[in-house]
């Protein structure tokens, strides 16, 4: 089911890692595998989402008498989870399988775009799927330069620039500082593999030479964690260029601060230069890269904060944020926990829901949803009014 709905004339879909880490037990294959268990918290996307597709709806310009609606789920960050809602999405929006011989008419309602998702792999995932069915999949954080082959991803799409731009960039960086001796440490994923190897091409083109090029993932062994930082501690070079997602460079930086190597340079991606749990780290100060230019939203800030306890029970994810945020129950079923009385005060909260000092990414769902708002509009909208009975299908959005 969606953490976030809200019914409309014409659905639109959204998927992020609103949780970011996944648990699950060892599959005994006697019984059906149990749900993935998802922790770690990152609301911000999706109701950024949210807030755009309620201003699109009050505006008389885009989509005149239209209502949009949404629905947006939880990858948790996960392939098997983001597969299964891409699935959803094509399929219907059914909450049960359907075992007859013949689909039901709601199977046949499947969203004519989605935003999302926010990682590389995820995102190659779904988007082959749902380009089957020519579903646009407007992503504003999947970075990857191989989702640019229209061969293989015909309807993705995406409001972020692609790694192509970025490895040229740091490369360019690299070689204006005269750092022609370095090293490189990378995500053992899509969107490190790819980036990197478009890199280390460019830094050959420059004159740059590379020392070492490691690369390691965050549900790795812990033992390849430590030969990578040991790879570091040993090396030469220090300056490092790291081709990270946020989660696996500050394992590698936790694991680094057991025993520091000598002064670092890092050299970053836009996945964690502006992170502030990584910057927090002393051996990343003085680190450069290039990030998402950042943005402001007019009245986003106003809208995150206009959440009562009333609304927040109306979503299970909201209901999760409220309760963690003031250690509080607002259904009162919960032992030892107090229950919420309606005196939080969630503009005293100082935590990354309420900050819009950074939105970056965030201003990337923010045209995602546009894009497909106006792509609808361009179907189903005239120069004075639009059909609110116009049936499409999801490859008149896509072109």
């Amino acid at each position: 089911m969606p953490g976030l709905s809200m019914n409309g004339d014409f659905m639109i879909g959204g998927i992020f890692a609103i949780h970011f880490t996944t648990t699950s037990e060892q599959n005994s294959y006697t019984r059906q595998p149990f749900q993935l268990q998802c922790s770690g918290r990152g609301l911000h996307f999706a109701r950024a989402m949210e807030f755009t597709i309620h201003e699109i709806n009050n505006r008389t310009d885009l989509l005149p008498g239209i209502t949009l609606g949404y629905q947006i789920h939880d990858s948790c960050g996960a392939v098997p989870m983001a597969i299964k809602v891409g699935f959803q999405f094509a399929n219907g929006m059914e909450p049960f399988y359907n075992d007859t011989d013949s689909c039901s008419k709601s199977a046949a309602a499947a969203v004519p775009a989605l935003v999302g998702e926010s990682t590389s792999t995820s995102t190659m995932s779904m988007t082959r799927m749902l380009g089957l069915f020519g579903i646009p999949q407007v992503s504003h954080y999947a970075t990857c330069a191989c989702l640019s082959d229209k061969r293989q991803y015909p309807a993705f799409f995406r409001t972020v620039p692609s790694d192509h731009h970025q490895a040229a960039a740091l490369a360019k960086i690299v070689k204006h500082f005269g750092w022609t001796w370095i090293g490189a440490v990378r995500s053992d994923s899509d969107y490190g593999n790819n980036g990197m190897a478009l890199f280390l091409k460019a830094a050959q083109e420059e004159g740059i030479c590379v020392e070492y090029s490691e690369s390691y993932y965050r549900t790795q062994p812990r033992s390849k964690l430590e030969r990578v930082a040991n790879v570091i501690r040993r090396s030469t070079a220090r300056v490092i260029v790291a081709f990270l997602a946020s989660g696996d460079m500050k394992f590698l930086l936790e694991e680094l601060t057991r025993q520091p190597p000598p002064p670092l340079q890092w050299v970053g991606t836009e996945a964690w230069i502006i992170d502030p749990d990584i910057l927090s780290f002393n051996m990343c100060a003085g680190a450069i890269g290039f990030g998402i230019p950042n943005a402001v939203i007019p009245g986003l800030r106003e809208f995150l904060l206009d959440l009562s306890p009333a609304q927040a029970l109306k979503s299970p994810l909201l209901t999760e944020f409220w309760e963690s945020s003031f250690s509080c129950n607002l259904k009162g079923s919960s032992e030892g926990a107090r229950r919420c009385d309606g005196s939080e005060d969630i503009r005293a909260l100082q935590n990354p829901y309420t900050d819009t000092s950074q939105l970056r990414a965030t201003n990337m769902v923010y045209k995602a949803t546009y894009a497909i708002a106006h792509a609808i509009h361009g179907v189903i909208c005239n120069d004075t009014q639009c059909d609110k009975s116009a049936k499409f299908t999801p490859w008149q959005v896509q072109n």
